[in-house]
């Protein structure tokens, strides 16, 4: 069995690890997903270039795409450390730089899909509305504010990272900081659950508030045109399922395993196996960066009208129709 001796956090209790699945499972399921996210981000990212900045939607989109892109481009480092093909020292540098910076920004994605839904709650319920929070000048000032506080936030991990890194400290991040460090990253753990229930529950709120409209509206009319309407409307619940399926998993798992980690009398096997939970509901939160590419598909007209094979449709359907046309005006000359 290919083991690693686990010590809590008070070094009372040792816990061999069973590392064969972070070692061969995960590391090739997030080489799918890196690549995966590579290909639809980079075409996102081509796409919103292409796109002006007109509405709090396309802000709130566009901030999303370069927090996919950034959380995408720490994947190979965890790749590499956890199917150890890498030296030692870079499982320093993924400890002290790359987890920190991929954790942070999953939480700016986080915040930035509850903005969209409160973004589409807005629209849903009062579409000609207005408000203050609707101009995309507030969007650009709420997104360049959350990047700077959660970056800021985090910067603490890295610079008290500060022990000295050798091949056996590294296998436990925990290791390399001292107790200002580990007060910190506590501190920023309890910061970061609040975030997410925080936006947990609001997404709740809105897309409750949301159901009941559509719901209504469904019920008052029954023409084809409202048909369509309403499966417009009910589209807007892709983002709260992409929320729940990516976050809410790892979320409920880190509690447990946080816990099990400052509790030496937890047991041996229930560690393990919150461990398993806990990496298995990470790569769940990593898969985000290849699903909210469905947000911009399905809600997101611009978007869609850019993509490469949506234009190559619409110019054969023009070419088509001219043809078609022409033929029609040579018969008539005829």
């Amino acid at each position: 069995m290919n083991a690693t001796l686990m010590k809590g956090v008070n070094g009372s209790e040792r816990c061999p690890r069973d590392t064969r699945i972070a070692q061969l499972v995960f590391p090739a399921v997030y080489t799918v997903v890196f690549f995966t996210s590579i290909l639809l981000n980079t075409l996102a990212l081509w796409v919103f270039l292409r796109i002006p900045s007109s509405s709090t939607f396309i802000v709130y989109l566009k901030n999303t795409v370069v927090a996919d892109l950034i959380m995408t481009l720490t994947i190979p480092f965890k790749i590499l450390t956890d199917s150890h093909l890498g030296p030692w020292q870079l499982r320093a540098f993924v400890c002290r730089v790359s987890a920190v910076i991929f954790y942070a920004t999953m939480y700016v994605g986080i915040i930035l899909l509850g903005l969209i839904a409160f973004d589409r709650f807005l629209k849903i319920i009062r579409p000609f509305g207005k408000f203050f929070v609707q101009k995309p000048a507030f969007a650009k000032i709420v997104s360049t504010v959350i990047w700077f506080l959660l970056y800021l936030l985090s910067l603490p991990n890295v610079i008290l990272s500060n022990k000295e890194a050798t091949p056996s400290s590294v296998k436990k991040c925990a290791s390399l900081k001292g107790p200002l460090g580990l007060k910190w990253h506590q501190v920023v753990n309890y910061i970061s659950q609040v975030i997410f229930w925080t936006v947990f529950v609001l997404m709740l709120l809105f897309y409750v508030v949301i159901a009941k409209q559509v719901y209504n509206s469904y019920r008052k009319s029954k023409s084809k045109e409202s048909k369509s309407n309403k499966k417009l409307e009910g589209k807007v619940f892709i983002v709260v399922a992409v929320f729940f399926v990516c976050f809410a998993p790892f979320h409920f798992a880190r509690v447990p395993y946080t816990h099990s980690q400052t509790n030496s009398r937890t047991d041996c096997r229930v560690q393990n196996h919150l461990f398993i939970a806990k990496e298995s509901t990470l790569f769940l939160a990593a898969t985000n960066i290849c699903m909210d590419p469905l947000i911009y598909i399905f809600l997101c007209k611009k978007f869609t009208a850019r993509l490469p094979c949506t234009r190559g449709r619409k110019i054969a359907a023009s070419t088509l129709e001219n043809q078609t046309s022409q033929t029609d005006n040579n018969i008539n000359l005829g």
